[in-house]
């Protein structure tokens, strides 16, 4: 029997993290955790007026994901995280050494016009570019696969769920 990866769906805000993630976590059959909710306050209100987090910030934020993701190892789960930085994600694998990483990549003329087009959402376009700076792709030591976020979002799910398949079971 074959044991669930824990899935951390990471790219810069606008890709669609809380889209594919539930959806992806449906097709897995898994519990779905969305990362943002792991922001304590003062990190949601700093967002909202436009200024970016720092690595200060961050961290209890990331270790709130990472301890969620270490209790389901062994058993499965997909939680979204922007996960930009290479030492965010070594910090998310130091709690949980057996995580992979979708990464939701696109071009940033489509992404910023799918933020521009959603409703509530407290990450303002004008941050885009602070996140696009920060990103450090995936590399090549990293569990986890790359996804063209073009298409619908059960497109997108598809590729995702397909590349990871293509993964090592994890060990957990």
């Amino acid at each position: 029997m074959s044991t669930p990866h824990v899935v951390v769906v990471m790219g810069v805000a606008g890709t669609g993290k809380t889209t594919i993630g539930p959806l992806l976590a449906a097709r897995l059959g898994v519990p779905y955790a969305e990362g943002d909710d792991f922001h304590p306050p003062a990190n949601i209100a700093k967002m909202s007026a436009g200024t970016p987090l720092d690595d200060d910030d961050r961290w209890p934020w990331l270790d709130a994901i990472g301890t969620w993701a270490h209790e389901r190892a062994g058993l499965g789960g997909v939680v979204s995280c922007s996960a930009l930085k290479r030492s965010y994600r070594d910090r998310l694998r130091a709690a949980a050494p057996d995580l992979v990483f979708v990464h939701l990549a696109g071009d940033r003329t489509l992404i910023e016009d799918r933020m521009s087009h959603r409703q509530g959402h407290f990450m303002p376009t004008a941050l885009l570019d602070s996140q696009f700076a920060t990103l450090q792709p995936l590399q090549e030591d990293e569990a986890g696969v790359v996804v063209d976020v073009s298409g619908s979002p059960e497109e997108i799910t598809g590729r995702a769920a397909s590349a990871l398949t293509a993964l090592p079971e994890p060990t957990a």
